[in-house]
């Protein structure tokens, strides 16, 4: 499975499918679709509608 990038677009901060979100309870390889609806990004609380895959 190939994992992906996502990028805030409000502050730049990227979560990495492949590395996941430990802290908030995300495992490593959780695919951005099976992230809950109401996350926000731990940077600046934009809502995960403000994400954008990118190609690193």
């Amino acid at each position: 499975m190939e994992h992906k990038s996502w990028m805030c677009v409000v502050c730049g901060w990227i979560y990495e499918e492949k590395d996941g979100l430990p802290e908030e309870g995300i495992e490593p390889g959780t695919a951005w679709k099976d992230i809950p609806d109401d996350f926000v990004c731990p940077e600046c609380g934009a809502t995960k509608q403000d994400f954008e895959m990118i190609e690193v």
